[in-house]
């Protein structure tokens, strides 16, 4: 081709060539097919780079327009003038919650322009694409954005599932006919919610080890394999945040066709563009693509179509291409003939490929979002792709409809109130049939009972199985293990073990028991030999859907790393995020699966709230079960690791999450105790709260469990050790030393150097603090509100009635722990405790330096008694 002898001009002539490259390609692909259309392209790729010409993203990018040609769009399987006039509808609703909101002068806010960019595309999915659980079929989880929630609400009220006075209530959840939560919230609204996603980016993660957790039950025969996917709907701004583009390889590496992320592009964040200088959805393409992922662009309506096939030098799909976000964002706001401009943008044959539209045509051709028919196809593509997840990159305009004051603008996010005339508007282009006064008001408008509309809506429904977005909490309870899962550890041990090797025995018990063992879910971020936990390994198997191609190293040793499809413990890398996330799903499995698995997670103490703290306050709205381990806890306990590893309040911050129980267990009878009766609550009686216990790395001789502590030990506190007054030459006070975890060694030693001094002193062990402080505080509050009735005594005040004296407390975490509880105790407390940054240090040094060893103890209380 290149000896060819060229007539055309110089610079025709590589356009010439390029056509006879391409009518090669297409005449490959007519007789040869796909595949080697494939290999031919890889071929030229790998020539291409041994030449020593990279070719950068070009791998990862295809151009911007959409992934599914005309010819492969499947037909649309409903009236679509129909659903249009119910669209509408479901807009002027959501709309007008928001706006009787702000009218009400609460000044409780609300968002309107998201459902706006996405009422499509949840309408679409809704009414064609979502299926619910049955006998036959999986079930799909849908998790949309946020800020969308008016639209999932307005849906609702014409189905018949909300009232009207439930609307008129949005975000005030405390009025007395019942209000609706800002957004999506399982704890504030079970019956709709699958799993909360209010807080950027975490839908992403959650959906991603939701859907790895269902081939997991499934890996298991604990679900049977009768397909179900998870759906999550994001905001294009929202894959910053690090937890959505951090998470996706898993999602291709587990092959999980299962999941389904939607991304809507409109193109902008809350304050402005998402990328005005660049294109989000072809760096998104790139990003997904490079992980491996089934990427769908929808970016072009169907009006678009024409245009592009008269294409035929690619004129309007490079234009397409060179423009940026923020062009495409003035495109949506500009008059029709600035917008024919900047499309035409000096080009003589884009001017002649554009001549056959009005300029009002070009300004409202619809973006690939708005499209039935685009949409649909998008979604029967992801329904039929096998072997890796789909993500779909849909373009759309925010706030569209809202008109000029507000439609493609960068203030559109934040705009929650409109005048009469916005309103009066808004209400005809959603051809709303209801009185300028109604409109005024921003009256609800719901069709007749036998419209057209409401039959449809449900007939639609109906046959998918039933309402969406959906959550079932119905779950059959677990019996609860045998005993002698436990017994063995409430006779103490005549050797030194450690808190954290109790658990991994106690697991290992649990795992083989008839009755639940099969639902234990150990999880650990690649920490479990630090925890002493590879000795599970070969009994439970880590789960693989792979399974293990391959002879492990240490093959031939005690605790062999062991990989299988049917593998029992996640075993989670160095992700923190992802570990939580497993810990969710297996924990909210009951209801996304009617599976009461019980999660084990073990993670390094330090790492946990402080890491993923959002993650587990959405745990406890996601009302999810199971049992949080902080391993190598404590300040002064991890022997060298130093200030980045040492922790000193993880358990004042698990008690910012209201319905996680927090416990730190000095002794091995404490932490099986808790466990055995965080079982019981939570898989028996089916109660929706989760645990959190930490567990240490240091090793000393465990007690026995003395008789009748029970109660105490599970409320928070009671008298392990008391004093022998024969023992000592005079009792001048009492003295009442508090210790837990592994700190209480110090307490017990400091005991016994009281006593060489003649000073007699009680050590109780304090399992929790936080539930005394909880306990404490309900108390108060229900005198307070009863003035009437008998007062209640908080269970410190009522274990200490008849306790005077010195009280010293003790613990590994910050001062401000026991302090809590200070004012409900009969006397002085003296607290000492690890405030401050931890150091690369020895224990003993450590206790010394945060003056919590036994001695600073003994200070403490000799100071004052003199």
């Amino acid at each position: 081709m290149t000896g060819q002898k060229m007539t055309v001009a110089h610079g025709d002539e590589w356009r010439v060539e390029l056509d006879e490259w391409l009518a090669a390609l297409r005449s490959v692909h007519h007789v040869h097919g796909g595949e080697k259309v494939r290999e031919l392209l890889r071929e030229l790729q790998n020539l291409s780079l041994k030449s020593g010409v990279p070719l950068e993203d070009a791998t990862l990018n295809t151009p911007y327009s959409n992934s599914i040609p005309v010819h492969e769009q499947p037909i649309y399987p409903g009236d679509v003038d129909l659903e249009r006039r119910i669209e509408k509808i479901h807009r002027w609703n959501a709309m007008a919650m928001v706006l009787k909101a702000s009218d009400s002068g609460a000044g409780v806010g609300g968002h309107i322009a998201t459902y706006a960019s996405a009422a499509t595309m949840l309408e679409v999915g809704l009414n064609h694409v979502f299926r619910n659980r049955s006998d036959t079929y999986g079930g799909d989880i849908v998790n949309i954005q946020p800020h969308a929630a008016p639209g999932i609400y307005a849906r609702a009220f014409m189905e018949g599932r909300l009232s009207a006075d439930r609307l008129l209530n949005f975000r005030r959840e405390l009025a007395p006919e019942g209000g609706l939560s800002s957004y999506p919230h399982p704890r504030r609204m079970p019956e709709l919610w699958p799993y909360p996603t209010a807080s950027m980016g975490l839908s992403t993660v959650l959906s991603i080890y939701l859907a790895r957790f269902a081939k997991y039950l499934e890996s298991r025969n604990l679900k049977p394999r009768n397909g179900g996917k998870v759906w999550c709907f994001i905001g294009d701004g929202e894959s910053d945040e690090p937890e959505v583009l951090g998470t996706i390889n898993i999602a291709a590496r587990e092959r999980l066709d299962n999941l389904v992320l939607v991304v809507n592009c409109n193109l902008q964040r809350l304050d402005g563009p998402v990328r005005g200088n660049g294109k989000i959805i072809q760096e998104l393409e790139s990003v997904f693509r490079g992980a491996h992922w089934n990427v769908i662009k929808v970016i072009w309506g169907s009006a678009w179509d024409a245009l592009l096939a008269r294409d035929v030098h690619g004129t309007l799909q490079r234009r397409m291409d060179d423009a940026v976000d923020g062009d495409y964002q003035l495109f949506t706001v500009l008059p029709g003939e600035q917008v024919r401009a900047m499309w035409v943008n000096g080009d003589a044959e884009l001017s002649q490929l554009m001549s056959g539209l009005s300029d009002e045509e070009i300004r409202t051709i619809a973006r690939g979002g708005h499209d039935h028919h685009k949409v649909y196809a998008a979604y029967d593509q992801a329904l039929r792709t096998k072997g890796r997840p789909t993500v779909l990159l849909v373009k759309t305009i925010k706030g569209l409809g809202m008109g000029e004051g507000g439609e493609g603008q960068n203030t559109v996010h934040q705009k929650k109130k409109m005048n009469f005339q916005e309103r009066l508007d808004a209400a005809k282009r959603f051809d709303i049939p209801l009185s300028e006064e109604a409109i005024m008001r921003a009256d609800f408008y719901r069709p007749a009972e036998d419209s057209d509309e409401v039959r449809y809506l449900r007939e639609m429904r109906a046959a998918l199985g039933g309402y969406q977005p959906h959550r079932s909490n119905e779950c059959e309870a677990l019996s609860e293990p045998d005993a002698g899962c436990f017994s063995t550890f409430l006779t103490g041990s005549d050797r030194e073990v450690s808190s954290t090797m109790i658990l991994v025995r106690l697991l290992s018990k649990l795992l083989r028991d008839e009755r639940i063992g099969e639902y234990i879910v150990p999880i650990v971020p690649d920490e479990a030999r630090t925890f002493g936990m590879d000795g599970l390994f070969r009994q439970a198997g880590i789960y693989s859907p792979d399974g293990q191609r391959y002879r492990p190293v240490d093959a031939d040793t005690l605790s062999p790393y062991v990989e299988s499809q049917h593998g029992q413990i996640l075993q989670e890398g160095i992700c923190e995020a992802g570990a939580i996330a497993s810990f969710i799903a297996a924990g909210t499995a009951y209801a996304h699966f009617g599976v009461p698995t019980i999660p084990f997670y073990v993670f390094y103490s330090m790492f946990g709230f402080q890491r993923v703290g959002d993650l587990i306050w959405a745990a406890g709205d996601a009302m999810c079960r199971g049992f949080l381990i902080g391993g190598t806890a404590g300040r002064t306990t991890l022997n060298g690791e130093g200030l980045q590893h040492e922790d000193g309040h993880s358990h004042v911050l698990a008690n910012t999450v209201p319905n996680l129980l927090s416990y730190d267990p000095a002794f091995g009878f404490e932490l099986v105790t808790i466990i055995r009766d965080g079982i019981r609550r939570m898989y028996v009686e089916q109660e929706d709260i989760f645990y959190y216990l930490t567990v240490y790395n240091e090793p000393f001789q465990q007690a026995a469990m003395p008789s009748g502590v029970e109660e105490g030990l599970l409320k928070g506190i009671y008298r392990f050790r008391k004093a022998d007054p024969s023992m000592t030459k005079h009792r001048p006070s009492e003295v009442h030393l508090f210790g837990s975890g592994s700190v209480m060694r110090e307490v017990l030693a400091a005991q016994a150097t009281l006593r060489d001094l003649d000073i007699a002193a009680d050590v109780w062990s304090v399992t929790s603090y936080n539930l005394l402080y909880r306990d404490a505080i309900e108390c108060e509050t229900w005198n307070r509100e009863h003035p009437d009735a008998e007062p209640r005594t908080p269970y410190i005040t009522a274990i200490l009635s008849d306790i005077q004296g010195i009280f010293v407390a003790t613990t590994d975490y910050m001062k401000v722990l026991p302090a809590a509880v200070a004012k409900w105790i009969p006397g002085k407390l003296i607290c000492l405790g690890t405030d401050g940054y931890g150091m690369s240090e020895s224990r003993e040094a450590l206790r010394d330096y945060f003056g919590i060893d036994s001695d600073h103890i003994v200070q403490a209380v000799t100071q004052q008694l003199n």
